[in-house]
């Protein structure tokens, strides 16, 4: 059903493997450009051999991008169904409308959580003030996959303020755990299945222990790490075992985040649907045709119609 995104798998595991990175990292993907329409995005996920991680179904880094004035992201209403988007800059804002009446500016450091559960249509654009100044952006939108008897909740939405997000120094390296549990602190943001995000900003020589989750992955938003004599740059996804404690060090000051949870089953993806069943993506897809879901208020005249390939 999906065009998955190509990459070069750099380490396999195998039984076989001498190499001692081999037995932390069992590939590194490298991020792929895609052009949203004037706006560039690095997409990992979804990869050929590496469809998920724990319960994540796609990554994209968006930026890092400078938007002269009058320009900006202007991403029209379009729908999800059976998942959870999560959506967060690093540096500048987007601003969130969706079907339910919700409209949010995401600040830096701030999280939306948006689940679609059996429908939701929403926009992502620049809001008028800042197409006055332009603005620099970065960030990320990744979606969660959610538990099959889970895929059809009804649609909701979730702003966490960037000051509700814990912090801890671990070791001197400043980690905010985003999503779940790590190093002693829980997030408040809500999980469906048990998930793993946190960021962590270690300088030169900085050195980290990874936290445990079923399957987990760490990409490098900057910078550069070696793990186990490997070197992962920007811009890399290194897909982690989960056999072992993993000590990370930043061979450069560098800007991370680790990711992962417990393994879902297998889920079908088709452009912006995701879900457990094909035929209910079948059903999705069609009711966008019919122009079947419901509208974002504020931002009713324009959509992005079906693709004819997936993403």
């Amino acid at each position: 059903m999906t065009n998955f995104i190509s990459a070069n798998d750099k380490c396999l595991k195998q039984t076989d493997c001498q190499e001692p990175s081999c037995s932390a990292i069992e590939k590194v993907i490298d991020a792929r450009e895609k052009d949203l329409g004037g706006f560039s995005v690095r997409r990992v996920l979804p990869f050929a051999k590496q469809k998920m991680v724990g319960p994540w179904i796609f990554f994209d880094h968006m930026g890092p991008a400078d938007f002269p004035p009058a320009e900006g992201i202007n991403v029209r209403p379009h729908p999800h169904i059976n998942l959870a988007t999560v959506t967060y800059t690093f540096e500048g804002e987007i601003w969130h409308r969706d079907s339910l009446g919700n409209s949010e500016a995401i600040q830096p450091g701030d999280i939306n959580l948006m689940v679609a559960g059996k429908g939701i249509t929403h926009s992502e654009r620049t809001a008028a003030e800042k197409l006055k100044t332009g603005q620099k952006l970065n960030g990320l939108q990744l979606w969660l996959a959610l538990p099959e008897q889970q895929e059809e909740v009804e649609p909701a939405f979730y702003h966490y303020d960037a000051n509700d997000i814990p912090q801890v120094d671990v070791e001197g390296v400043p980690v905010r755990v985003m999503i779940g549990e790590a190093y002693g602190i829980t997030s408040p943001v809500k999980q469906f299945a048990d998930t793993l995000y946190v960021e962590a900003r270690l300088s030169k020589d900085q050195k980290l222990i990874l936290p445990q989750a079923e399957e987990r992955a760490i990409y490098v938003v900057k910078g550069q790490l070696e793990i186990a004599g490997q070197m992962i740059q920007a811009y890399q996804m290194a897909i982690l075992s989960t056999d072992q404690n993993i000590e990370i060090q930043a061979t450069k000051d560098s800007f991370i985040t680790v990711m992962g949870g417990e393994k879902l089953g297998t889920r079908h993806i088709y452009w912006n649907f995701v879900s457990s069943q094909e035929a209910r993506i079948e059903e999705a897809k069609e009711k966008w045709r019919n122009g079947e879901f419901a509208k974002v208020p504020g931002d009713e005249k324009e959509f992005i119609p079906l693709p004819e390939d997936s993403i």
